[in-house]
């Protein structure tokens, strides 16, 4: 992982790149600012107007999304 996603909250920017790199979802940085205006994204932290995403909430986010595995079809 490039050092600069190894912190442990991360700018819109940089929380995209790691749901990429991380668990593999493609989110655009403007997603993420819509999803924090209307719901549904991961939870941020702000300092001053700067929204910072904490990697933990990123993951818990991403595992909530993703889901369980499934073998076929039928279970899911």
């Amino acid at each position: 992982m490039p050092p600069a996603l190894r912190k442990p909250r991360l700018r819109r920017w940089e929380a995209a790149d790691y749901l990429k790199i991380v668990h593999g979802i493609e989110v655009a940085p403007a997603t993420l600012a819509k999803w924090a205006s209307v719901g549904g994204g991961p939870a941020y932290q702000k300092v001053n107007r700067t929204p910072l995403y904490p990697t933990v909430e990123l993951d818990s986010w991403a595992a909530d999304k993703l889901g369980d595995p499934v073998r076929n079809t039928s279970h899911g």
